[in-house]
C-alpha cells in the first residue's frame, strides 16, 4: 500500500511540474491554435528559469510579407525570430510572436527568395491560402483566438496586456486594441494612420515619377472589386482595400488605453503619424507618447543625403529599449517630446 501510494505521489508530482510545459523549438515554446482552415503557429519567447512564472504578455505583430518565423541558414542555425533582441522585455514580459497563415514555421535560407519570402515550391508566386487570407481583419481575428488560449495559461498575467506592431502589423495591433478591452497597453511602430495607399503614394511623390497617376488608377480599380482575395503576385485587392482603410487615424484617437507612437523621420509614413501627433495635442490627448527618430527610416536604419539606409548601423535594439522604457513609466511624462 505504502509503496502505491509513493507511486501515486511521484507520478502526481512530476505530472504537475509538466502540466505547464510547452514544446520547444529554438529556444521558444510553441504552441499550435486551430480556426477553420487554419493552423497557427505560435512562439512563446521566456526568461530563462522564468517559463512558469506569472507575467504579462507582449504580443509583437510582425510587419506584410509571407516569412517564416524561424529561418536557418546554411549551418542550420536560426535567423533572429524578432528584429531586435529581446532580453530588456523578457524580464518583466513573456514575448509573443504568430506565423503568417499558410506558411510554414521553419523554412531554410535556400527554400527563400531574395526578400526572405517563402513562395510555393517550383514559382515565384505567394501561396495561395497566405494571398486569401493577409487580411487586416483576418489577422485581427487570429490574435484574438490566440489570446484566448494565452490568457488561460497559469504564466499569462491578463492584467496587463502589451500589443506592438511594426509597419502593417502596427496597423494589425491598433485595429486589435480597438476591438479587444483586454490590450492595456498599444505600442504603434512605423505604421502609417492614413493607410497603405498613402504611403504608396508618399513614395511616388519624394521620387518625383509618374507613378501616381498610376496608384490611383490602381486604387480605383480596388476600390470597384474590394473583396477580391486573389492576386497573380503580391497583394489582393482585398488586402490593399483593409490595409488603406483610413479609419485607421478614428480607431486610434478613440483609444483610451496607453500608446507609443515610434517612427522615423525619414519614413514614409512619417505625415500620418505628423497627423495623429497633431490631432492629440488639439484633443489635449496624455494618452498618447511620441517618440520621433530624426533621420532614421522605416527600419530605424540611419539615411544619407541620397536617401539610401546605411544597414550597418542597427537602431532596433535601442528603439526597443525605448519601448521598455515607456511600459515601465519611465517616460511617462515625455508627452509630446521628439
Amino acid at each position: 500500500m505504502r509503496t502505491t501510494l509513493t507511486l501515486f505521489l511521484v507520478t502526481a508530482l512530476l505530472f504537475c511540474g509538466n502540466a505547464y510545459a510547452q514544446p520547444t523549438v529554438h529556444g521558444f515554446e510553441h504552441m499550435q491554435v486551430r480556426l477553420p482552415g487554419d493552423t497557427m503557429d505560435v512562439l512563446i519567447k521566456k526568461k530563462k528559469g522564468d517559463e512558469l512564472k506569472r507575467k504579462p504578455l507582449l504580443l509583437f505583430v510582425q510587419g506584410s510579407l509571407p516569412r517564416p518565423l524561424i529561418i536557418l541558414d546554411e549551418e542550420g542555425k536560426p535567423y533572429g525570430t524578432f528584429p531586435f533582441r529581446a532580453d530588456s522585455l523578457l524580464n518583466n514580459y513573456h514575448l509573443v510572436i504568430i506565423s503568417k497563415p499558410g506558411i510554414p514555421l521553419i523554412a531554410k535560407r535556400s527554400e527563400l527568395d531574395n526578400g526572405f519570402n517563402y513562395v510555393s515550391p517550383g514559382s515565384k508566386r505567394f501561396p495561395v491560402r497566405y494571398v486569401r487570407n493577409n487580411t487586416i481583419s483576418n489577422y485581427v481575428r487570429r490574435d484574438q483566438k490566440v489570446l484566448d488560449r494565452l490568457l488561460q495559461q497559469p504564466w499569462a498575467d491578463p492584467k496587463k496586456l502589451v500589443v506592438a506592431g511594426h509597419s502593417e502589423g502596427a496597423t494589425v495591433a491598433a485595429k486589435l486594441a480597438s476591438k479587444d478591452k483586454r490590450v492595456t497597453h498599444l505600442i504603434y511602430s512605423g505604421g502609417n494612420p492614413m493607410g497603405r495607399m498613402m504611403s504608396i503614394l508618399e513614395d511616388a511623390r519624394a521620387a518625383n515619377d509618374s507613378t501616381a497617376g498610376q496608384n490611383f488608377e490602381y486604387w480605383a480599380k480596388v476600390v470597384a472589386h474590394p473583396e477580391r482575395d486573389t492576386a497573380a503576385l503580391g497583394d489582393s485587392y482585398r488586402t490593399t482595400f483593409e490595409a488603406s482603410d483610413p479609419s485607421l487615424m478614428t480607431d486610434l484617437l478613440a483609444l483610451k488605453i496607453p500608446v507609443l507612437v515610434s517612427y522615423g523621420t525619414r519614413d514614409k509614413a512619417v505625415h500620418g503619424c505628423d497627423q495623429l501627433h497633431l490631432l492629440t495635442i488639439m484633443q489635449h490627448r496624455d494618452n498618447f507618447h511620441f517618440k520621433a527618430y530624426t533621420g532614421l527610416e522605416h527600419n530605424y536604419f540611419p539615411v544619407d543625403k541620397n536617401g539610401v539606409p546605411d544597414q550597418n548601423v542597427f537602431n532596433w535594439d535601442n528603439v526597443v529599449l525605448d519601448w521598455n522604457d515607456w511600459l515601465s513609466g519611465a517616460k511617462q511624462k515625455m508627452h509630446h517630446v521628439e
